[in-house]
């Protein structure tokens, strides 16, 4: 901690010997198997060596920068505790912005390269500026790496000039977010299982790149750890862990749907995934053999500080392997399969699903499925972590309402209902069907879930640090007691968010953009589900949050919000112009359907499927309105019995005070009237 200059400089000179370590592992299997050594195939366009060989380059050092730059605000944020004499974790975010940097221009260079290879273009085509302007934003790959780049550029803006914790938090949350777009980049799209293909590589790019992000941090910023590396090397291991059980199965999964068959492993791109399969397993026993014997004796032995660097510079240069190996498999095409030779329906191209043969009938609502593997991932692992929870509650002696349990398991199962039973798949294909899932997503499973407490639970179970790290509940707790959550948590916001979105989305191109992508789809899933969640919870919530306000300004806020919703519906039921109508004229669904019909029945659904909702929430209101009540009458009780009716007596005795000052006023009118009538005779006497 005080030998200054020198303790800094190795972290500063270490990434730029990984870089060269990667682009060197880099450079062979792209050669070899990425067409990097020789030109394409007579009679095709050849783009020029600089951009074969730069391309897979730079792709290097881009994966290299946003691992680095994620991981080093990952480790800021979350495992490196921090005393009043350090400042590891501005020093961390400085080295952030650093590479953030790197993976802006590697990001820009690459989009460059990109469109120079996808269009057979060289990059001394007098054209070449003016067509990359022309398609920058209608070609899936150039428009995501742009997409990318831009938040990877707020990211290292936001990484120069951080100090709060909480701007840590939320940089490395957008650093992640900056790694999404790049999902929907390469095979992907063209395979017929597209939205489990985009999803499985989104977990594996983000668990790939914190694995191997957090690693390059703790190796940058080892010399200003000092003792307390052992702290972060076990809260690095815990997200190691994690982060390997995300590659494994994310990447098994991609890796068969692009193959196919088992005997498309004889194939050179099935030789790239037994390859990369090979690679992962060696870094899963490395990251075994780390946590076995390296974490527990750092803090102990002197030389064990030695082993961990010598362990994490084998484990990184088998982690540029994997890379090497991944950015060989975004240049190869993968086998053809059977799905992928047929020729798609309308409605495939335009939602990545074919069309259901059919209309929907009775038994179809509950026979029909088609699993979302992400929303029915999310849904099985929130109800096992809950469940985990009330184990852990129950094993030490505590109770929880089974009532409870109950909500929070029946909300998600009505939720993966809707997203992969009949809702999930009629919905991108009839408008109605779809309200149905918007309505079942924001309104009905919401419910369910808040009255579960999830929040009180988790803050109940999980365990405090005191090691000035952040785990899982200081999070949920910087969150519950944040400034945001105080804004969005005003019922007035949380009212405007969940009716304002509504109009916004519905009569906006937003809608279309969520019919024909799959990111548009997930987004739109998560916002209705988020909004409809906080709405329900700054209404009925148990959960601590900002302070709650009286169950009369509630209902009101209820009861307007609602009226909306109804207007809303009554718009889409009365309305004469057809929302979306490219897409749904370009479905040619092979059965009939009055499309305008349709959406006025997707109106009537969101007037009259919301009302039983309304009617629950308004209920639960009253509720909490009449046990307030009870409540401050119990309490009222309680104080009365402590100081023997004070207050009552006190109030008595104002009354009494207030009466005697009545009743001298009385007495002292009587008594003028008196001398006026004694007066008045005296006069007429006279």
């Amino acid at each position: 901690m005080t030998k200054g200059p020198s303790t800094a400089a190795h972290p500063t000179k270490l990434p730029l010997v990984l870089a060269v370590v990667a682009v060197v592992a880099v450079v062979i299997p792209a050669g070899l198997l990425g067409g990097a050594f020789t030109a394409p195939v007579s009679g095709l366009p050849d783009a020029g060596a600089i951009v074969r060989w730069g391309l897979p380059v730079v792709r290097a050092i881009h994966d290299l920068a946003a691992a680095s730059t994620v991981g080093l605000l990952v480790a800021a944020a979350t495992i490196i505790p921090e005393a009043r004499t350090t400042s590891r974790r501005i020093v961390a975010c400085r080295y952030a912005a650093a590479s953030g940097v790197v993976w802006v221009v590697a990001g820009l260079v690459g989009l460059v390269l990109a469109f120079a290879s996808l269009s057979g273009s060289t990059l001394t085509d007098p054209t070449f500026g003016a067509q990359l302007r022309t398609f920058v934003f209608q070609l899936e790959t150039l428009r995501v790496a742009v997409i990318s780049s831009a938040m990877a550029l707020a990211v290292a803006l936001g990484a120069a000039l951080v100090r709060r914790r909480s701007g840590m938090v939320a940089l490395a949350v957008l650093s992640i977010l900056a790694l999404l777009p790049l999902s929907l980049a390469g095979h992907s799209a063209d395979l017929s299982s597209h939205d489990t293909a985009v999803t499985a590589l989104a977990v594996h790019l983000v668990s790939a790149v914190l694995w191997v992000g957090g690693l390059l941090a703790l190796v940058m910023l080892r010399p200003l750890l000092g003792t307390a590396l052992n702290v972060s090397v076990q809260r690095y291991s815990t997200l190691a862990g994690w982060c390997f059980a995300g590659v494994a199965v994310s990447g098994l999964g991609n890796a068969w749907i692009r193959v196919g068959s088992i005997d498309n492993l004889g194939s050179s791109y099935g030789a790239l995934v037994i390859l990369k399969v090979a690679a992962l397993a060696v870094l899963g026993i490395a990251g075994w053999r780390q946590r076995s014997r390296t974490v527990d004796r750092i803090a102990k032995d002197p030389l064990a500080a030695r082993l961990f660097g010598r362990l994490a510079l084998i484990e990184l240069v088998v982690m540029g392997a994997a890379f090497a190996l991944g950015t060989a498999l975004s240049r190869s095409a993968p086998p053809p399969t059977d799905m992928q030779m047929g020729i798609p329906d309308p409605a495939f191209t335009l939602t990545g699903y074919d069309a259901p043969a059919g209309p929907l009938t009775g038994s179809d609502w509950l026979t029909v499925w088609r699993i979302d593997w992400l929303w029915f991932g999310v849904s099985v692992l929130a109800v096992t972590l809950y469940l985990v929870g009330v184990r852990r509650l129950r094993s030490r002696g505590d109770s929880w309402p089974v009532l409870r349990t109950i909500g929070w398991v029946l909300g998600w199962a009505i939720f993966a209902w809707a997203t992969c039973g009949a809702p999930g798949v009629y919905g991108p294909v009839l408008f109605s069907v779809h309200m149905l899932m918007h309505m079942t997503v924001s309104m009905s499973a919401p419910i369910l879930m808040v009255l579960a407490a999830p929040v009180t639970l988790a803050l109940r179970t999980l365990t405090p640090r005191q090691d000035h790290t952040l785990g899982p509940r200081e999070l949920l707790l910087g969150l519950v007691h944040s400034r945001f959550l105080a804004v969005i948590g005003n019922p007035v916001v949380a009212a405007a968010i969940f009716f304002g979105s509504l109009v916004i989305f519905y009569y906006s191109p937003l809608f279309e953009l969520a019919l024909r992508t799959h990111t548009g789809h997930v987004l739109m899933t998560t916002h209705f589900l988020l909004a409809g969640y906080l709405f329900v919870w700054v209404l009925v919530g148990i959960d601590p949050g900002p302070k709650r306000w009286p169950p009369s300004l509630r209902l009101i806020i209820l009861f307007v919000t609602i009226s909306f919703h109804a207007f809303f519906g009554v718009a889409l039921t009365t309305g004469t112009t057809l929302l979306a109508p490219t897409f749904y004229k370009g479905l040619h669904l092979p059965w009939a359907v009055d499309l305008l019909a349709d959406q006025r029945n997707g109106g009537a659904v969101a007037w009259g499927v919301g009302e039983l909702p309304t009617l629950i929430l308004a209920l639960l209101v009253t509720l909490a309105w009449v046990r307030t009540d009870a409540a401050e009458t119990k309490r009222l009780d309680r104080q009365a019995d402590r100081d023997d009716d004070a207050d009552l007596k006190a109030y008595n005795a104002h009354l009494a005070a207030i009466s005697g000052r009545a009743n001298d006023l009385t007495a002292n009118d009587l008594t003028a009237n008196d001398l006026t009538a004694n007066d008045t005779g005296t006069v007429t006497c006279e």
